[in-house]
This record gives C-alpha cells, structure tokens and sequence, in this order.
C-alpha cells in the first residue's frame, strides 16, 4: 500500500460504533437525507429492510425510495405497503431510451429523491440493521469535506463467518491495486451500500451494469480526490449468494467498467473493443451444455447534464 494511501486508511476508515444516532441528530441540521434500495424480485427482504428504516430513523432519514427494476414478483406491493415511496425504474425519464442493469436504477434514483445526502442500500439483505446506513451518514454529517462514503463487513459464506466476497477478492482488488494504486484501502470496492453529496453524484457517470460501484469510485477519485471519500465498517452483512456462473457474469462487466476507465484516464492504448459476450459451460446428463451472455455495458452521463433533472 502506498504512504499516502495507509495514512488515508487509518484516517478516513472508521466503525458504524463511531457514530450513534444521537450525534447524527444533532449534526443533521437542515441536510436532508434520502435512502434508496434498488430491487429486482426482493419481496422477501425489502418490506423488512423498509419497515426498519422508517421505525427506526424517522427523525434521520426524510424519504425512503424504492427503484423497483422490472421485477416479476410484488416486491413493489410489499415495498409500497410498508412505506416506501416506489418507482418502476423505466418510468423515470421516460423520454430516454431504458437500459439495463442495477446502476440504471441507481442514476434514475436522483431524478425521484431529494436529499442532500443519498445513501443506496441493496434490497436483499437479511437481518437489516440501521446501523448499515447510519454508519454510512456518520462521516458526510461530521465532516463537510468528504464527499462519498462506502461500507465494509464481513461477508459468511455457507456458515462461516467470511468468505463471501469472491469477485473482489478475485477480480475487483487486483484491478484497483495494478491501475488505481490509490484506491488500494477500500476493503470492499463493490459493496453496495454506500452513501454521497448529491451534488458529488450529480456530477459524475454511471454505469449501468454491475460495474457501476468500480466506476463509482474511480470516477468519484478523479472528481474529488482520495481524501474527499471514507469508508465504515458496519460489522457483517447477510445476503443471498449468487451461483458461480452469476458472479462470472458479474466479473465480465467488472472488467469492462474497468477497462472504460483505462482507456478514458489515457492509461491504456486501445487497438481493439471488448468483446461484449461471455460463454459458459454446464455439465448436463447429456453433455456441457454452452450458454452465451450478453455482459455488455452500457453508461448513463452525469445526471446534471441532463435535460429536464432538477436537483
């Protein structure tokens, strides 16, 4: 790890123990703070997730905003009944053609909530705690110089109590430390519980896949610089995990978000595009069975820039 960077770590990292409510409150003042959860068929947590908020933080958090993206179960229903304010991702900006992925849901959030303060929360976690958001506000409440916070845990996998985590450990990690050295100190690059000034989050592009946590740090490090960014570690998260084969695909669009910012920063020479496709095999009764995913990317612009927003 690089000095500069070590001294950032044990300065800007801090615990969700840190900061209690009480404090928040009181350094709360007139910010107002919105809390979004992307979610795609989560009816099973995201009422929970919801319900805790609202009981939970009422005189902290000022709206609660769901970004249902497409899903085939209730989970909108379940979200709206337990008190969140619910969006169909594709009926946000409808003037613009929809795209896919979680960081659609994300960059259309801005256009439907008002805080200055946006902390995202994904939508399946179990065994939800405030503290995995309260600890997010903590450093953007007490200090006016950071600009974005990211989260950290411990991640059980299959009963023990770490090992979840794979991509970044496998793809995310040595990616940061080979081109973005400075980024090093982020324990968990592509956690999904992170929290921003509007006007950093406003001002920067979002990737529409599930490169959009990578390309959120790079870009936000070349807007702000490392000391405007923290993270909190917020003890351990509970969530569904995805199968090899999915974190394959997540993997895939983790490198083309990378590669994205390589090439834009002027840190590659391209000769050729990223093939946008990744085939996989299972073993069947009959065979392997091949399958082909499409992992393109694709990138929203800064949601200042565009037409009809108003922050």
């Amino acid at each position: 790890m690089l000095p500069e960077v070590e001294s950032w770590w044990h300065r800007r990292t801090s615990s969700a123990a840190d900061w209690p409510l009480a404090g928040l409150l009181e350094a709360k003042g007139g910010t107002t703070i919105s809390v979004v959860l992307p979610a795609r068929d989560e009816r099973e947590t995201v009422g929970d997730i919801v319900t805790v908020l609202l009981r939970e933080l009422p005189a902290l958090v000022d709206e609660v905003v769901v970004i249902d993206s497409r899903s085939t179960d209730d989970t909108a229903l379940v979200a709206a009944r337990a008190g969140a304010a619910v969006h169909a991702q594709d009926d946000i900006l409808p003037g613009l053609k929809p795209l896919d992925g979680k960081g659609e849901a994300l960059w259309k959030s801005l256009a439907v909530t008002s805080g200055d303060i946006v902390a995202f929360v994904d939508s399946d976690i179990r065994n939800f705690h405030p503290s995995l958001v309260t600890g997010l506000l903590g450093p953007l409440l007490a200090h006016p110089d950071i600009a974005y916070v990211k989260g950290c845990y411990d991640r059980p996998l299959r009963g023990a109590p770490t090992g979840g985590g794979r991509v970044t450990e496998l793809v995310a990690r040595p990616l940061l430390n080979l081109h973005w050295p400075e980024l090093a100190g982020f324990m968990q690059p592509l956690a999904g519980e992170y929290a921003g000034r509007r006007t950093a989050l406003e001002r920067i592009p979002f990737i529409t896949g599930y490169g959009v946590e990578l390309g959120m740090l790079i870009d936000l490090l070349a807007l702000a610089g490392l000391d405007a960014l923290a993270q909190v570690d917020l003890g351990a998260r509970e969530h569904s995990h995805q199968s090899t084969e999915a974190l394959g695909a997540m993997a895939a669009q983790i490198m083309l978000a990378a590669w994205s910012r390589l090439a834009r920063e002027a840190k590659i020479h391209t000769t050729h595009e990223p093939a946008p496709r990744l085939t996989q095999f299972r073993r069947t009764p009959t065979g392997h069975h091949i399958t082909d995913r499409d992992v393109s990317i694709a990138e929203r612009p800064p949601m200042l820039t565009v037409d009809g927003y108003r922050p």
